[in-house]
């Protein structure tokens, strides 16, 4: 069975020869995996440990990491700097400046970047001519319609347009959603098995939003989206990714469409309680804890933690194992390894654990 028909499967809600697997890691983790699976390429590496999907992004939250400047303005006309971690292991993004942030009249004179430059798919039509015949493709168009719009507008002005200047909100937000359209849409066309969309809308017990407001502001526009995208693809699978906790919505994402949800941080919502109250209508892809287990853990915690949430999600299909989120420089190489040791035990169906 080829990876691409084991996700298949999997999203089938049936019960492939294994587990399908992932895991999202930094640049920095990433350097290091490719250098212990005697590579130079992200791909490759993926391959040699047995991913199953393989992602390429376009959009908005591509500008993160996209230069090794330490400050440096990206196409939406973003500032982003680097921020070294306090012990020196790496670093990461952050915004520095929103170029829309102030005066509302901005947005009038505002230029998003063209979806139809060709450029900015190149990584992804190497990947789908590599390994479009045999693994599952994913094109990732994060940011989609809420995280975008305050990455230009800035978070604390976005949240307060949201109850107070509307217009000025549902304009900036069809701007951002109609470049995700088409990027979507493109990649579609190149032939992506998979579109992951989202927005983090969940801090640890909580929405950001309440759901009223994401279902006046987000979610008719995830069910255009995602019908335009099913419309060009009646094969398309659609995961959502939603940092933190979403539960309140998440028969509001599978009425609009979405097939998996991701990225499933089990500090912040119950696998176990996901998977007996969802598990038959959507399926998960994550759930491996990263904000705990994997970077404080031993690896023994994280091979329990592996087969918890194998235990947990894995039976019946609907399960792609992964971190919880991207995997930090900080984590030890040994649970790293350790997670893909503790898959390889353990991932094979049926799951006896």
């Amino acid at each position: 069975m080829t990876a691409k028909e084991r996700v298949a499967v999997a999203l089938s809600h049936e019960e492939p020869d294994r587990v399908p697997v992932d895991l999202w890691v930094t640049p920095e983790v990433e350097e290091v995996l490719m250098q212990e699976t005697g590579t130079d390429d992200p791909f490759d590496m993926r391959v040699k440990l047995g991913h199953d999907c393989l992602m390429s992004i376009a959009g908005i939250v591509a500008s993160f990491y996209m230069s090794e400047e330490l400050e440096y303005v990206g196409p939406w006309g973003i500032t982003w700097r680097q921020v070294e971690f306090a012990d020196g292991r790496g670093h990461y993004t952050e915004i520095a400046s929103h170029p829309l942030a102030g005066d509302d009249k901005k947005l009038l004179s505002y230029k998003p970047p063209d979806p139809e430059i060709p450029g900015q798919y190149e990584e992804l039509s190497d990947l789908i001519e590599r390994f479009g015949k045999t693994h599952c493709v994913v094109g990732g168009i994060l940011g989609s319609v809420f995280e975008g719009p305050w990455y230009l507008r800035g978070m604390m002005q976005f949240l307060q347009d949201l109850i107070v200047n509307k217009d000025y909100a549902n304009q900036l937000m069809d701007l951002v959603m109609n470049f995700h359209l088409k990027a979507g849409l493109k990649m579609i066309d190149m032939g992506c098995d998979m579109l992951l969309a989202g927005d983090d809308v969940g801090t640890q017990d909580r929405m950001l939003i309440s759901p009223g407001l994401w279902r006046e502001f987000v979610k008719p526009r995830y069910a255009a989206l995602f019908q335009e995208y099913k419309n060009a693809s009646s094969d398309l699978k659609i995961a959502a990714h939603i940092c933190g906790y979403a539960e309140p919505i998440i028969d509001d994402l599978i009425e609009v469409g979405v097939d998996i949800l991701n990225p499933v941080q089990p500090l912040a919502m119950d696998p176990e309680r996901l998977k007996r109250r969802y598990g038959k209508s959507i399926s998960f892809w994550g759930g491996v804890d990263d904000q705990k287990v994997l970077p404080f853990g031993s690896p023994q915690d994280v091979e329990e933690e592996v087969r918890l949430r194998l235990k947990q999600l894995a039976p019946g299909g609907g399960y792609i194992l992964c971190s919880s989120h991207n995997v930090q420089p900080t984590t030890p190489m040994e649970n790293i390894r350790a997670f893909y040791s503790a898959y390889e035990r353990f991932g094979a169906y049926p799951v006896k654990i």
